[in-house]
Protein backbone atom coordinates (compact mmCIF):
# COMPACT_ATOMS: atom_id res chain seq x y z
CA UNK A 1 0.00 0.00 0.00
CA UNK A 2 1.21 2.87 -0.77
CA UNK A 3 2.65 5.35 1.98
CA UNK A 4 0.79 8.42 2.08
CA UNK A 5 -0.72 10.74 4.81
CA UNK A 6 -4.80 10.61 4.97
CA UNK A 7 -6.32 14.28 4.37
CA UNK A 8 -10.06 12.67 5.33
CA UNK A 9 -9.94 10.70 8.37
CA UNK A 10 -12.97 9.20 10.01
CA UNK A 11 -13.00 8.57 13.84
CA UNK A 12 -13.81 5.01 15.46
CA UNK A 13 -14.74 4.96 19.33
CA UNK A 14 -14.55 1.70 20.63
CA UNK A 15 -16.99 1.90 23.52
CA UNK A 16 -16.80 -0.42 25.92
CA UNK A 17 -15.23 -3.29 24.93
CA UNK A 18 -15.52 -7.51 26.65
CA UNK A 19 -12.38 -7.32 28.41
CA UNK A 20 -12.63 -7.60 32.19
CA UNK A 21 -12.66 -3.47 32.42
CA UNK A 22 -15.59 -3.10 34.03
CA UNK A 23 -14.77 -2.58 37.68
CA UNK A 24 -11.35 -0.95 36.84
CA UNK A 25 -13.18 2.66 35.83
CA UNK A 26 -16.39 3.88 36.75
CA UNK A 27 -16.70 5.65 32.98
CA UNK A 28 -17.30 1.81 31.60
CA UNK A 29 -20.90 2.11 30.07
CA UNK A 30 -22.53 -1.04 31.61
CA UNK A 31 -26.36 -0.78 30.98
CA UNK A 32 -27.58 -0.43 27.07
CA UNK A 33 -28.61 3.11 28.37
CA UNK A 34 -24.94 3.90 29.76
CA UNK A 35 -23.36 2.14 26.39
CA UNK A 36 -25.71 4.77 24.01
CA UNK A 37 -25.37 7.83 26.44
CA UNK A 38 -21.37 7.19 25.90
CA UNK A 39 -21.79 6.30 22.03
CA UNK A 40 -23.79 9.55 21.37
CA UNK A 41 -21.70 11.84 23.58
CA UNK A 42 -18.50 10.64 22.00
CA UNK A 43 -20.53 11.19 18.20
CA UNK A 44 -21.66 14.99 19.46
CA UNK A 45 -16.85 14.90 20.15
CA UNK A 46 -16.36 13.75 16.55
CA UNK A 47 -16.89 10.50 16.40
CA UNK A 48 -18.44 9.19 13.01
CA UNK A 49 -18.53 5.10 14.06
CA UNK A 50 -19.51 4.02 17.07
CA UNK A 51 -18.54 0.00 17.65
CA UNK A 52 -20.63 -1.79 20.10
CA UNK A 53 -20.11 -4.37 22.43
CA UNK A 54 -23.25 -5.03 25.19
CA UNK A 55 -22.50 -6.21 28.65
CA UNK A 56 -24.77 -7.58 31.84
CA UNK A 57 -26.46 -4.69 33.25
CA UNK A 58 -25.59 -5.96 36.89
CA UNK A 59 -22.45 -7.28 36.43
CA UNK A 60 -20.14 -6.29 33.73
CA UNK A 61 -19.92 -9.21 32.48
CA UNK A 62 -19.72 -9.11 28.13
CA UNK A 63 -23.09 -10.51 27.21
CA UNK A 64 -24.88 -11.98 23.57
CA UNK A 65 -28.23 -11.33 24.85
CA UNK A 66 -30.51 -9.64 21.61
CA UNK A 67 -32.36 -7.87 23.68
CA UNK A 68 -29.35 -5.83 24.93
CA UNK A 69 -28.41 -5.58 21.71
CA UNK A 70 -31.56 -4.43 20.39
CA UNK A 71 -32.10 -1.08 23.22
CA UNK A 72 -28.47 -0.54 22.45
CA UNK A 73 -29.45 0.14 18.56
CA UNK A 74 -32.30 1.96 19.21
CA UNK A 75 -30.94 4.14 21.45
CA UNK A 76 -28.16 5.19 19.02
CA UNK A 77 -30.62 5.78 16.14
CA UNK A 78 -33.16 7.47 17.68
CA UNK A 79 -30.85 10.12 19.29
CA UNK A 80 -30.47 14.04 17.80
CA UNK A 81 -27.16 12.56 15.91
CA UNK A 82 -26.00 10.93 13.57
CA UNK A 83 -23.48 8.71 14.00
CA UNK A 84 -22.13 4.98 11.56
CA UNK A 85 -23.24 2.19 13.83
CA UNK A 86 -20.65 -0.66 14.19
CA UNK A 87 -21.36 -4.09 16.51
CA UNK A 88 -19.27 -6.37 17.56
CA UNK A 89 -19.81 -10.01 15.87
CA UNK A 90 -16.67 -11.49 18.33
CA UNK A 91 -18.81 -13.31 20.91
CA UNK A 92 -19.56 -16.69 20.61
CA UNK A 93 -15.83 -17.99 19.52
CA UNK A 94 -14.29 -18.01 23.32
CA UNK A 95 -12.58 -21.38 24.68
CA UNK A 96 -10.81 -21.80 28.23
CA UNK A 97 -9.21 -24.89 28.30
CA UNK A 98 -8.24 -26.38 31.90
CA UNK A 99 -4.82 -26.99 33.38
CA UNK A 100 -2.08 -27.58 31.24
CA UNK A 101 -1.82 -31.12 32.04
CA UNK A 102 -5.81 -31.32 32.25
CA UNK A 103 -6.72 -29.52 28.92
CA UNK A 104 -10.07 -31.09 28.53
CA UNK A 105 -12.74 -30.74 29.36
CA UNK A 106 -12.98 -27.04 28.74
CA UNK A 107 -13.78 -24.03 31.64
CA UNK A 108 -16.96 -23.48 32.03
CA UNK A 109 -16.31 -20.37 33.37
CA UNK A 110 -15.10 -18.25 30.50
CA UNK A 111 -15.83 -20.62 27.61
CA UNK A 112 -18.86 -19.22 25.09
CA UNK A 113 -18.48 -21.60 21.57
CA UNK A 114 -21.96 -21.26 19.63
CA UNK A 115 -22.24 -21.90 15.64
CA UNK A 116 -22.64 -19.11 13.21
CA UNK A 117 -25.66 -18.11 13.00
CA UNK A 118 -26.19 -17.57 16.92
CA UNK A 119 -22.97 -15.15 16.78
CA UNK A 120 -24.96 -13.33 13.52
CA UNK A 121 -28.29 -13.00 15.27
CA UNK A 122 -28.21 -9.46 16.37
CA UNK A 123 -26.62 -8.24 13.61
CA UNK A 124 -29.18 -9.86 11.41
CA UNK A 125 -32.14 -8.30 13.99
CA UNK A 126 -30.19 -4.79 14.62
CA UNK A 127 -28.48 -4.21 10.53
CA UNK A 128 -25.58 -2.33 11.99
CA UNK A 129 -24.11 -0.65 9.51
CA UNK A 130 -21.12 -2.42 10.04
CA UNK A 131 -20.14 -5.25 12.10
CA UNK A 132 -16.94 -7.33 13.15
CA UNK A 133 -15.19 -10.05 11.77
CA UNK A 134 -12.32 -11.28 13.98
CA UNK A 135 -10.06 -12.69 11.36
CA UNK A 136 -8.20 -15.65 12.97
CA UNK A 137 -7.52 -17.58 15.98
CA UNK A 138 -5.05 -16.39 18.43
CA UNK A 139 -4.31 -16.85 22.08
CA UNK A 140 -5.10 -13.90 24.64
CA UNK A 141 -3.34 -12.41 27.21
CA UNK A 142 -5.44 -14.38 29.80
CA UNK A 143 -3.47 -17.95 30.33
CA UNK A 144 -5.67 -20.23 28.47
CA UNK A 145 -8.27 -18.41 26.86
CA UNK A 146 -7.84 -18.69 23.02
CA UNK A 147 -10.27 -16.83 20.61
CA UNK A 148 -11.52 -18.71 18.15
CA UNK A 149 -12.26 -18.08 14.59
CA UNK A 150 -11.57 -21.44 12.16
CA UNK A 151 -11.68 -20.77 8.76
CA UNK A 152 -14.83 -22.82 8.71
CA UNK A 153 -16.54 -20.35 10.77
CA UNK A 154 -15.26 -17.42 9.30
CA UNK A 155 -16.40 -18.07 5.91
CA UNK A 156 -19.76 -18.96 6.98
CA UNK A 157 -19.75 -15.37 9.01
CA UNK A 158 -18.75 -13.79 6.54
CA UNK A 159 -21.07 -14.81 3.91
CA UNK A 160 -23.98 -14.10 6.00
CA UNK A 161 -22.38 -10.66 7.01
CA UNK A 162 -22.72 -10.39 2.74
CA UNK A 163 -26.08 -11.03 2.33
CA UNK A 164 -27.63 -9.59 5.28
CA UNK A 165 -25.77 -5.92 3.28
CA UNK A 166 -23.85 -5.55 6.51
CA UNK A 167 -20.52 -3.87 5.64
CA UNK A 168 -17.37 -6.28 7.36
CA UNK A 169 -15.05 -4.31 9.82
CA UNK A 170 -11.99 -6.93 9.41
CA UNK A 171 -9.95 -7.45 12.54
CA UNK A 172 -6.54 -8.09 11.87
CA UNK A 173 -4.72 -9.02 14.69
CA UNK A 174 -1.71 -9.96 12.96
CA UNK A 175 -0.19 -10.46 9.35
CA UNK A 176 -1.59 -14.07 9.14
CA UNK A 177 -5.37 -12.65 9.38
CA UNK A 178 -4.60 -9.72 6.90
CA UNK A 179 -3.64 -12.80 3.99
CA UNK A 180 -7.06 -14.63 5.27
CA UNK A 181 -9.38 -11.90 4.41
CA UNK A 182 -7.40 -11.53 1.38
CA UNK A 183 -8.38 -14.77 0.73
CA UNK A 184 -11.85 -14.39 1.68
CA UNK A 185 -11.80 -11.49 -0.57
CA UNK A 186 -10.49 -13.74 -3.52
CA UNK A 187 -13.35 -16.47 -2.83
CA UNK A 188 -16.16 -14.06 -3.05
CA UNK A 189 -17.22 -14.67 0.17
CA UNK A 190 -16.26 -10.76 0.95
CA UNK A 191 -16.62 -7.97 -1.26
CA UNK A 192 -13.68 -5.91 -2.85
CA UNK A 193 -12.57 -2.66 -1.69
CA UNK A 194 -12.83 -4.04 1.94
CA UNK A 195 -12.40 -2.32 5.66
CA UNK A 196 -9.80 -3.49 7.67
CA UNK A 197 -8.54 -2.39 11.36
CA UNK A 198 -5.34 -3.05 12.44
CA UNK A 199 -5.16 -3.81 15.91
CA UNK A 200 -1.88 -3.46 17.90
CA UNK A 201 -0.12 -4.63 20.80
CA UNK A 202 -3.11 -6.88 21.96
CA UNK A 203 -1.39 -10.23 23.57
CA UNK A 204 -0.51 -12.39 21.84
CA UNK A 205 -0.86 -10.90 18.62
CA UNK A 206 0.83 -7.59 16.56
CA UNK A 207 3.01 -5.99 18.94
CA UNK A 208 2.78 -2.14 18.59
CA UNK A 209 5.85 -1.10 17.56
CA UNK A 210 6.58 0.79 14.03
CA UNK A 211 8.09 -1.76 12.62
CA UNK A 212 5.02 -4.55 12.87
CA UNK A 213 2.78 -1.81 12.14
CA UNK A 214 4.40 -1.11 8.81
CA UNK A 215 4.27 -4.57 7.85
CA UNK A 216 0.59 -4.49 8.63
CA UNK A 217 0.17 -1.24 6.67
CA UNK A 218 2.30 -2.82 3.91
CA UNK A 219 -0.18 -6.06 3.80
CA UNK A 220 -3.41 -3.94 3.68
CA UNK A 221 -4.71 -4.03 -0.50
CA UNK A 222 -4.45 -0.68 -2.25
CA UNK A 223 -8.24 -0.15 -2.67
CA UNK A 224 -8.71 -1.09 0.70
CA UNK A 225 -10.03 1.54 3.49
CA UNK A 226 -7.97 0.69 7.25
CA UNK A 227 -8.01 2.09 10.32
CA UNK A 228 -5.60 1.40 13.20
CA UNK A 229 -5.52 1.32 16.95
CA UNK A 230 -2.79 0.34 19.90
CA UNK A 231 -3.74 -0.70 23.59
CA UNK A 232 -3.23 1.71 26.72
CA UNK A 233 -0.64 4.36 26.77
CA UNK A 234 0.31 3.82 22.94
CA UNK A 235 -3.43 4.62 21.74
CA UNK A 236 -3.03 8.37 20.94
CA UNK A 237 0.69 7.56 19.31
CA UNK A 238 -0.91 5.35 16.85
CA UNK A 239 -3.86 8.15 16.21
CA UNK A 240 -1.20 9.70 14.49
CA UNK A 241 0.55 6.97 12.99
CA UNK A 242 -2.32 5.88 11.49
CA UNK A 243 -3.08 8.70 9.77
CA UNK A 244 0.78 9.36 8.25
CA UNK A 245 0.63 6.15 6.87
CA UNK A 246 -3.02 6.65 5.11
CA UNK A 247 -5.47 5.14 7.45
CA UNK A 248 -7.47 6.44 9.89
CA UNK A 249 -8.48 6.34 13.87
CA UNK A 250 -9.98 3.88 16.39
CA UNK A 251 -9.69 4.99 20.23
CA UNK A 252 -12.70 4.50 22.89
CA UNK A 253 -12.61 2.83 26.67
CA UNK A 254 -12.53 -0.37 24.90
CA UNK A 255 -8.85 0.23 23.94
CA UNK A 256 -7.52 2.39 26.64
CA UNK A 257 -8.67 3.70 30.08
CA UNK A 258 -6.69 7.14 30.67
CA UNK A 259 -6.41 10.21 29.36
CA UNK A 260 -3.49 10.76 31.14
CA UNK A 261 -1.39 9.65 34.11
CA UNK A 262 -3.62 9.01 37.06
CA UNK A 263 -6.45 10.29 35.34
CA UNK A 264 -9.43 8.03 33.88
CA UNK A 265 -11.00 9.27 30.71
CA UNK A 266 -14.58 9.47 29.16
CA UNK A 267 -15.09 8.13 25.54
CA UNK A 268 -15.90 11.57 24.50
CA UNK A 269 -12.61 12.83 25.85
CA UNK A 270 -10.67 10.65 23.93
CA UNK A 271 -12.28 11.46 20.93
CA UNK A 272 -12.06 14.94 21.90
CA UNK A 273 -8.28 14.52 22.10
CA UNK A 274 -7.79 12.26 18.76
CA UNK A 275 -9.83 14.48 17.06
CA UNK A 276 -7.58 17.75 18.02
CA UNK A 277 -4.01 15.16 16.65
CA UNK A 278 -5.86 14.71 13.47
CA UNK A 279 -6.38 18.01 12.71
CA UNK A 280 -2.96 19.47 14.04
CA UNK A 281 -1.74 17.61 11.74
CA UNK A 282 -3.70 19.32 8.79
CA UNK A 283 -6.09 16.51 8.35
CA UNK A 284 -9.85 17.02 8.06
CA UNK A 285 -12.04 15.01 10.33
CA UNK A 286 -15.21 13.24 8.30
CA UNK A 287 -18.73 12.85 9.84
CA UNK A 288 -21.16 9.96 9.24
CA UNK A 289 -22.39 10.53 5.46
CA UNK A 290 -19.41 11.23 4.20
CA UNK A 291 -17.91 8.15 5.65
CA UNK A 292 -20.97 6.08 4.36
CA UNK A 293 -20.19 7.41 0.79
CA UNK A 294 -16.46 6.72 1.27
CA UNK A 295 -17.52 2.81 2.06
CA UNK A 296 -20.74 2.37 1.00
CA UNK A 297 -22.60 2.03 3.52
CA UNK A 298 -26.85 1.84 3.69
CA UNK A 299 -28.55 2.80 6.89
CA UNK A 300 -30.91 1.24 7.89
CA UNK A 301 -33.72 0.39 10.28
CA UNK A 302 -34.01 -2.79 12.31
CA UNK A 303 -35.69 -5.92 10.50
CA UNK A 304 -39.31 -5.49 11.16
CA UNK A 305 -38.71 -1.90 12.28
Amino acid sequence: MPLEMNREVFITCAVTGSGSTQDRSPHVPRSPKEIAESAIAAAKAGAAIVHCHVRDPETGAPSRRLDLYREVTERIRDAEVDVVLNLTAGMGGDMVFGDTENPLPLKEAGTDMVGATERMAHVAECLPEICTLDCGTMNFAEADYVMTNTPGMLRAMGQMMTDLGVKPEIEAFDTGHLWFAKELVKEGVLEPKALVQLCMGVPWGAPDDLNTFMAMVNNVPDDWTFSAFALGRNQMAYAAQSVLAGGNVRVGLEDNLWLGKGVLAENWQLVERANTIVSNMGARVIGPQEVREKLGLTKRAPAGG
